[in-house]
């Protein structure tokens, strides 16, 4: 998937967040996988994205990480 693809992806789930606050926790499972995916191109990832990564990781703890 290219790397403008998976922006756009981030910012759909990004959107159900705010829809959807019940379901937190898959959705950051979601966007941590999408992040991933990113890495995986070998760009560098924008700061935004990365704070928001942080930010799901202190609320959810018990999840992956890279």
């Amino acid at each position: 998937m290219a790397f403008e693809e998976l922006k756009a992806q981030i910012g759909m789930l990004l959107g159900e967040m705010n829809e959807q606050p019940e379901d937190l926790h898959e959705l950051y499972h979601r966007i941590h996988q999408e992040l991933n995916e990113l890495r995986a191109t070998g760009a560098a990832l924008p700061e935004d994205l990365l704070a928001l990564e942080r930010r799901l990781l202190e609320e959810f703890p018990e999840a992956p990480r890279t």
